[in-house]
């Protein structure tokens, strides 16, 4: 018989108490100046939450089909999101996507992975993980990354670092085969790639039995009301988080990585808490799969609107932003060739996330 577990009061609490400030924000309740903070903890709240829910259902479903679930769906949120700040913004938010996909893609590659990669090397001196998945993963995401964000730069159909509405349309249907060919190998062919090198996944795939039905299907309504709590709560904050950036007299980027980080908070801290387990595996499963999921989906939903709009969809980076992307592409590779991690791996790809930070307020 399925053991049915209850549900942590919290976890329930805390997407309410969110969706509850954003019904302030919609109703245009005024808090006074205490809002942010209270907006900032409700999102807070949430993303905990979403951890939560995120991790009983792997338990369920078993890997790597949770932390894909997880990557997915905070990715087509992120992706309405954008939309959404498009259509609002109109051809004024022509750089926007371009802003919010290579953030996401720095913050993961150098900011995520580098963290897990220390936690797990001071933990644990060494920390094992399936080669086959690493390769598939990068391979899959340079491909990607190269293709939208550097080839626009040299295309000679159109100066400046944008397609062709034709080579737009080629280049979100190229995207979207990567995509779902990833997907494809990671959850069907080759599954076996992305499972847990350790025997922390046979333990998993037991704790499955432990999950009823039941819990699963509330865990996956609050995981889904979690997540859009986040966004949204971020797209909220987005004012006061533009005017501190404005008081600084930082470059309007930095907004972008601010709103990029909270939105991949959940993500995120669900692979740091994976390293800590010593399951490195399931982290890289959830970092690399998060930016795949992000770029593979978002390039080609913005250039359909592009399209659709007749808007200019500026996708192409510049110099310093290529060098660093290369950079930490170029040091993951090497770092993921021989299947085991150690704590200089993590301390090289904070470095770069550093100086990426750094250059941002500082070009």
């Amino acid at each position: 018989m399925t053991k049915k577990l209850n549900i942590s009061a919290w976890s329930i609490a805390a997407p309410i108490v969110a969706w509850l400030l954003l019904a302030t924000v919609q109703l245009n309740l005024n808090l006074g100046h205490i809002e942010p903070v209270l907006m900032s903890v409700g999102l807070i709240g949430a993303v905990l939450a979403a951890v939560h829910h995120a991790e009983t259902i792997a338990h369920k479903l078993g890997e790597p089909y949770g932390t894909l679930l997880l990557a997915t769906a905070i990715t087509v949120i992120e992706v309405g999101l954008i939309l959404s700040l498009m259509l609002t913004g109109g051809p004024e938010t022509a750089a926007l996507a371009r802003d919010t996909v290579f953030a996401a893609v720095m913050i993961i590659l150098t900011g995520i992975v580098g963290l897990c990669l220390l936690i797990g090397g001071m933990l644990y001196k060494e920390q094992v993980f399936k080669l086959h998945g690493a390769n598939v993963s990068l391979s899959t995401l340079a491909a990607i990354v190269v293709l939208t964000l550097i080839l626009p730069n040299y295309t000679l159909t159109t100066t400046g670092p944008i397609y062709s509405n034709s080579q737009l349309a080629f280049i979100a249907l190229v995207s979207l085969v990567l995509y779902g060919s990833f997907v494809f190998v990671q959850a069907v062919r080759h599954r076996n790639y992305f499972l847990d090198a350790t025997d922390h996944q046979e333990l998993l795939l037991i704790d499955q039995t432990k999950v009823s039905n039941t819990n699963t299907y509330v865990s996956a309504g609050l995981l889904l009301l979690s997540l859009v709590a986040v966004v949204l709560l971020a797209k909220s904050l987005a004012p006061t988080i533009e005017s501190f950036v404005a008081s600084i007299h930082a470059p309007h980027q930095l907004v972008g990585v601010i709103i990029a980080s909270i939105v991949l908070l959940p993500e995120g801290l669900a692979a740091v808490r994976a390293a800590r387990k010593n399951m490195f595996q399931t982290s890289l499963n959830l970092a690399l799969g998060s930016a795949l999921a992000s770029i593979g989906l978002t390039i080609p939903a913005v250039a359909i609107l592009s399209l659709i709009t007749g808007w200019t969809l500026i996708l192409g980076i510049d110099m310093k932003s290529t060098v660093l992307l290369l950079l930490a592409l170029f040091v993951n590779a090497i770092s993921l060739a021989t299947g085991r991690t150690n704590v200089l791996q993590g301390v090289i790809l904070l470095v770069i996330f550093g100086v990426y930070l750094f250059t941002t307020i500082v070009p």
